[in-house]
C-alpha cells in the first residue's frame, strides 16, 4: 500500500443498486486500517479509460460485469499521505456470480478485500461507509436519477 502514498490516485467506481440495497466491498482501508465498506472501483491505469478500470475494478472485486452509466458523485480523499479523486458511476449489472474478489496488484497473503455483499440503506448508518455521501445523500440522487 505504500505505492499509494505520496501521490495522486484517480478512482473509478460503480454504484450499483438493487432494490434499497448498494453493492459494497468490505476490505482493509490503506488510509485508516481500519475495516471499511466502500463500493467496487479502483485506480487508473496509464492509458485505460474511466469506463475500462470501472469494468476492469468490478470484476476483479465482485465477480460481476457491469455498464458503467451516469456520472453520480465525485469524492476527493486527502489524509495524511494519501491523496484520490474518486469518481463515482451508477452501474447496470450485465453478468456474473457476485462473489468475494480480489486485487491482484497483492500477493495472496496481503489480500485487503475481506467481504462483497449488498447492503439497505437502513444497515449503512450502523456501518463504517466511505464516502459517507453513501449513507444518505446518494439515496435522494439515485431517486431522482430514475
Amino acid at each position: 500500500m505504500s505505492s499509494y502514498k505520496g501521490k495522486l490516485r484517480l478512482r473509478s467506481c460503480g454504484l450499483l443498486v438493487k432494490g434499497n440495497s448498494i453493492l459494497l466491498v468490505q476490505l482493509l482501508s490503506p488510509i485508516t486500517n481500519e475495516l471499511t465498506w466502500m463500493p467496487p472501483g479502483g485506480g487508473l491505469e496509464f492509458g485505460e479509460t474511466l469506463e475500462e478500470t470501472l469494468k476492469r475494478e468490478f470484476l476483479e472485486e465482485t465477480g460481476l460485469h457491469v455498464k458503467a452509466k451516469s456520472l453520480m458523485h465525485v469524492n476527493e480523499v486527502i489524509k495524511g499521505q494519501f491523496h484520490a479523486i474518486e469518481l463515482f458511476y451508477k452501474v447496470e449489472y450485465l453478468s456474473g456470480k457476485l462473489q468475494t474478489g480480489t486485487d491482484p496488484e497483492l500477493s495472496e497473503s496481503s489480500q485487503i478485500i475481506k467481504d462483497v455483499a449488498f447492503k439497505n440503506k437502513n444497515e449503512l448508518k450502523d456501518l463504517k461507509v466511505v464516502p459517507e455521501y453513501l449513507k444518505e445523500e446518494f439515496w435522494t440522487d439515485y431517486e431522482s436519477s430514475l
